[in-house]
């Protein structure tokens, strides 16, 4: 079989993520290493075997793997058909270092909730202008870690906090233009940030970043129904680029911002003389 090395790897501009870094080897074999920072893993296809504190650890099926800083390993493919891999190289205030012992005798991990929370981060990490909501992931794949690594101290999900949950609606209202980090919003809530994502979600039936991108969308459909051209709706309610903007806008209302507007022009000016439509100029008396 022909040697395959296809990789692609960035720097996203959130917190707590140092590298997303995404491979596809047939016949590369890490020599032994070792890196400051955690190391978690997914395989989507294949199998990956590797030797972590001289003991030999693999990633069979929805394995997620994490591999704690300062400890050397190494990695090869398990199958003749190599593997696919996505890492997310994750910092120290992620989890400290009280749990590198229980992540060298533990590091690999059957639990398809987790699994699929990475994957979704993986997603979200490859976009622009959805930072909140990465952070907002990060966080629940952090508690959920802490909670395979040391069960004791795993925390009871928590009720509905709704002093907390109205002062950060009230913070996303405030910024809704610039937006704002998990961590700030959790230093001047007074609340951890994912205590923060869970009382907001429980309150409201909807995440943190749910909420400031329908925010966003109402705004957008407002300034597309004055005729302001898309490209400039887009970084006047906050998003990060048109593209952006329409991603979430045809998530919420179904239609992409243009043909919204192409539609709303075409037909508003006909309501008035449609059968059976009042004048909208008039009040009922």
């Amino acid at each position: 079989m022909e040697s395959r090395h296809d990789i692609s790897a960035w720097n996203p501009q959130v917190p707590g993520v140092v590298e997303v870094f995404h491979a596809h080897f047939t016949e590369h074999a890490y020599p032994m290493h070792v890196h400051d920072v955690w190391t978690l893993l997914i395989v989507d296809a294949g199998a990956v075997r590797y030797d972590l504190n001289r003991r030999e650890c693999g990633t069979p099926n929805d394995t997620v793997s994490l591999l704690p800083p300062q400890v050397p390993h190494n990695g090869a493919p398990a199958t003749p058909q190599g593997f696919r891999k996505r890492v997310l190289y994750l910092d120290l205030a992620q989890l400290d270092e009280g749990f590198i012992g229980p992540a060298v005798d533990h590091p690999d991990t059957v639990d398809p909730l987790l699994r699929r929370r990475v994957g979704q981060l993986h997603t979200v990490l490859a976009r622009r202008g959805d930072e909140l909501e990465a952070e907002s992931r990060l966080a629940l794949i952090g508690e959920r870690l802490r909670g395979h690594l040391r069960p004791a101290l795993a925390t009871v999900p928590p009720k509905a906090d709704r002093g907390v949950a109205h002062s950060l609606r009230e913070l996303l209202d405030e910024r809704l233009l610039h937006g704002i980090t998990l961590d700030d919003a959790a230093q001047q809530v007074h609340a951890h940030p994912t205590h923060l994502v869970r009382a907001f979600s429980a309150a409201f039936g909807i995440a943190p970043h749910q909420y400031l991108m329908a925010r966003r969308v109402d705004r957008a459909r407002r300034l597309l129904l004055d005729g302001v051209p898309a490209a400039a709706v887009a970084t006047a309610v906050g998003f990060y680029d048109q593209s952006h903007l329409t991603r979430h806008f045809k998530r919420v209302v179904g239609v992409t911002p243009g043909r919204f507007a192409g539609k709303a022009r075409a037909n508003g000016p006909d309501l008035r003389s449609r059968p059976g439509v009042e004048d909208p100029g008039q009040l009922p008396t």
